[in-house]
């Protein structure tokens, strides 16, 4: 019997950890913040799971609770830890000069993201100043076969690692314009090797239009990739080309600054 009560105790708390971070992701969702009814439907969870376990989180400031308008958000310990996720990759910083270049060029959201269990990650961000304007906030994430930056990336791999990425987080239909079929993934990589930068045609997010291209490392490996983001209407086909050819001018001048090498076989730069 006591083997049998620890094994539960044991799951217990895991399902316990495991309910906690399902309520900081869906926290982190919504800058806005949720009511604790609706925070208990969108988990799935009872209200009174849902309560004792932000209370808990509150006690250690990864969330916080605020009276005026009875909405839960995200906490400052929060922040922290998902600061060190940045600070971690040395390169997030000198981007940032660099990222504000293209917006004042292009008047549009300059971004910088890496890749992580296929999706990727928004690292820095500078803002477009144009009232309309397409911001995925820091810390959010898209699928990379769904993403400029995650195409830019994928160009870089070998056919093996492409499927392997495909295999493992399949090709979901977000919008009428996203990729399902791995072939039409694989010829949209040819056409991003050919002309030094990838475009995500409103295929994350309808309205929306992504250019990007890739940052080297010290060996010539893919590092991370920089974007100009917004929308569609603003960037249409041939403003997309001017863009494109700025952003590949820009990835590859990070490349130079950050120390980086760009291999041989790597996309050409457009003229």
């Amino acid at each position: 019997m006591r083997e049998k009560s620890e094994a539960a105790q044991r799951s217990g708390s895991v399902q316990s950890v495991e309910r906690a971070l399902l309520l900081l992701e869906l926290l982190g969702e919504d800058a806005e913040g949720y009511r604790l009814t609706d925070l208990s439907a969108r988990a799935g969870l009872s209200l009174s799971t849902v309560h004792r376990l932000l209370t808990t989180l509150e006690k250690r400031h990864f969330v916080q609770f605020d009276q005026t308008d009875g909405l839960w958000h995200v906490g400052r310990k929060t922040f922290q830890v998902g600061a060190t996720f940045a600070q971690q990759r040395n390169f997030v910083a000198p981007s940032i000069p660099f990222l504000r270049q293209l917006r004042d060029q292009t008047r549009e959201t300059a971004n910088l993201g890496v890749a992580v269990d296929g999706r990727m990650i928004f690292l820095a961000q500078v803002e477009s100043r144009e009232i309309m304007r397409a911001i995925t906030r820091v810390g959010g994430s898209t699928p990379m076969v769904n993403s400029g930056m995650g195409k830019a990336l994928l160009a870089t791999y070998s056919p093996a690692d492409v499927s392997a990425i495909i295999s493992s987080y399949g090709m979901h239909k977000l919008t009428a314009n996203s990729l399902t079929r791995a072939g039409d993934l694989r010829d949209d990589l040819t056409r991003i090797r050919r002309r030094g930068y990838a475009v995500d045609n409103e295929e994350f997010q309808t309205g929306l239009r992504c250019i990007a291209a890739t940052v080297y490392g010290q060996q010539g490996e893919a590092l991370c990739a920089i974007s100009v983001s917004g929308l569609a209407q603003r960037l249409d086909e041939d403003r997309t080309a001017t863009v494109g050819q700025l952003v590949a001018q820009t990835a590859r001048a990070l490349t130079v600054a950050l120390g980086g090498r760009v291999p041989d076989d790597a996309p050409e730069s457009p003229a």
